[in-house]
């Protein structure tokens, strides 16, 4: 396997560890020089694009389906590409992160698709990152089938570096795994499969068909060869499924719903609002009427272009007592069986003990068929208001609300910081999702004044002794820094990855070297 030499040499500034050499081969740091070098700048562009867009979106521009692409989304004619192998059928989804403890889990699970999560179920550790390739390379070719899905556009690498700049981390995650397993996955019978998170609009759509495109000619393979699908999981991606679709239309598996990202991004865009206050993030279910609305409409897309739609994430975690079990996947059911008979063709499970009910539930519905793509949802009538009114679920707080938000985010803070992006906590396998829902909610609660510092600053002191008790390691004041930085500050931290993982992981890393 060969790549064009460069003159854009990656340098790998983390340090060595146990088998790293099998990942960061000369021609595998060359192929993702290339990728970084063609790509960096417009990726650059783009994420300076987001910030204006939110800052449109701040000062009052309403946000609406575009004018400038309603042909492609009024001409009946373009589908996507027909499922490629192994990805036909995908009524059971499991996700979770890249290591050795979850790949047994998922490929024994009996789950037809395995997303491994370099995005919110990893926490990005120099270790972690590499360790996860290896994972990946070394995983056998039983069921289910692989998807990988990288990090996002809005994050950097900063153990590789590019001409100086850290190399974007969806790259690296993309780079490393397509140039060591992409022939394997066909040689097995299937493809390089991914998942694709947080995309904001068509133009982050068309970047990603354009890493495939190269990436492809490369290494000589098929263009059409890369399947992905996109998470649907910012609320001004809601308003460009179809064009999302469009641009990806030769490597695209369809869209997947979000849940807990699909709220965050819209407080993120919208909390400075007293319209957009929302409650506790147990009271926001997927039957709100805005989410109905965004769910139909994302089955009604993918199935009129021939895409797949798949549902969003259960985090239930089944265990305890026989009654919470019961109790926990009673729970999920429901929320299986209405996605089924919205159309659905598949969804997500985080937890292996998941897949039974989520299966049995898809069975009943598809029977034997692999999807109901063919079941189009003309039915289904969506305006911008519909995806926007938050007013019949609008409201403040509750004390028990205000306090499990703080201490969801405190105890997911400290299991990041430690190296852990996926934890259970109260009953939930909870990921980078569920901590941005859970800090941006005090975020917003305080600048509307529901709630006040002095509360929210004593409720923060019971929860962190509680922490500290309960998780002696638990870093106390890093996690207490963190999450005033990133709940409590005047304007609101667009992510709290970014600072986190510079502040703490890298200075860590370069501290242990």
């Amino acid at each position: 396997m060969s790549v064009t030499a460069v003159t854009h040499p990656v340098r790998v500034l983390g340090s060595p560890g146990h088998r790293h050499d099998e990942i960061l081969t000369p021609a595998a740091l060359d192929f993702v020089g290339r990728l970084a070098a063609e790509f960096g700048e417009r990726r650059q562009d783009l994420m300076r694009e987001r910030r204006r867009q939110a800052l449109r979106l701040a000062a009052g521009s309403p946000l609406d389906f575009p004018m400038v692409t309603s042909a492609v989304r009024a001409d009946p004619t373009w589908r996507v590409a027909p499922p490629a192998p192994g990805l036909a059928d995908r009524r059971v989804e499991i996700t979770g992160p890249p290591d050795r403890r979850t790949a047994s889990a998922a490929l024994d699970s009996g789950a037809q698709v395995w997303v491994a999560d370099f995005e919110d179920a990893t926490s990005p550790t120099w270790d972690n990152i590499i360790d996860g390739q290896l994972t990946l390379l070394d995983v056998d070719e039983r069921h289910p089938t692989l998807m990988v899905r990288p990090r996002g556009w809005h994050l950097d690498e900063e153990h590789l570096t590019c001409d100086g700049r850290p190399v974007p981390a969806a790259l690296v995650d993309f780079g490393l795994y397509f140039f060591h397993c992409a022939q394997r996955r066909i040689d097995a019978g299937g493809g390089p499969y991914f998942c694709l998170p947080k995309l904001e609009n068509r133009y982050e759509a068309r970047l990603w068909n354009d890493v495939f495109v190269l990436a492809q000619e490369l290494l000589g393979m098929a263009r059409g060869t890369v399947r992905a699908a996109v998470l649907i999981e910012t609320i001004t991606a809601v308003f460009e499924m179809e064009e999302i679709l469009h641009e990806l239309r030769e490597h695209s598996c369809g869209l997947d719903a979000g849940r807990w990202d699909h709220l965050f991004s819209l407080i993120k865009t919208f909390g400075h609002r007293t319209d957009f206050l929302l409650p506790d993030r147990a009271k926001v279910t997927m039957t709100a009427p805005f989410m109905r609305a965004y769910t139909e409409l994302l089955v009604r897309t993918c199935h009129r272009r021939g895409a797949h739609a798949i549902g969003a994430r259960s985090a239930q975690v089944p265990g305890g007592e026989p009654a919470a079990v019961e109790a926990a996947l009673a729970t999920v059911r429901l929320d299986k069986e209405r996605e089924a008979e919205d159309g659905f063709d598949g969804s997500w499970v985080a937890h292996p003990g998941l897949v039974p009910v989520c299966r049995e539930v898809f069975d009943d519905v598809l029977g034997a068929r692999p999807h109901q793509i063919d079941r189009t949802r003309d039915d289904v009538e969506v305006t911008a208001a519909d995806l926007l009114s938050v007013r019949r679920i609008s409201g403040p707080p509750t004390d028990e609300g205000v306090r499990t938000g703080i201490a969801v985010a405190l105890r997911y803070f400290a299991a990041w910081l430690r190296g852990q992006g996926a934890v259970e906590v109260d009953g939930l396998w909870e990921d980078a999702s569920t901590a941005e829902i859970a800090r941006v909610q005090i975020w917003q609660w305080l600048r509307h004044r529901v709630i006040d510092r002095e509360t929210v600053l004593r409720l923060l002191d019971d929860e962190l002794a509680a922490l500290g008790a309960e998780y002696p390691w638990a870093p106390v004041e890093e996690v207490r820094a963190l999450f005033e930085r990133s709940a409590m500050a005047g304007e609101l931290p667009l992510f709290f990855t970014p600072d986190a993982y510079t502040r703490h992981l890298v200075r860590r890393t370069e501290a242990a070297a």
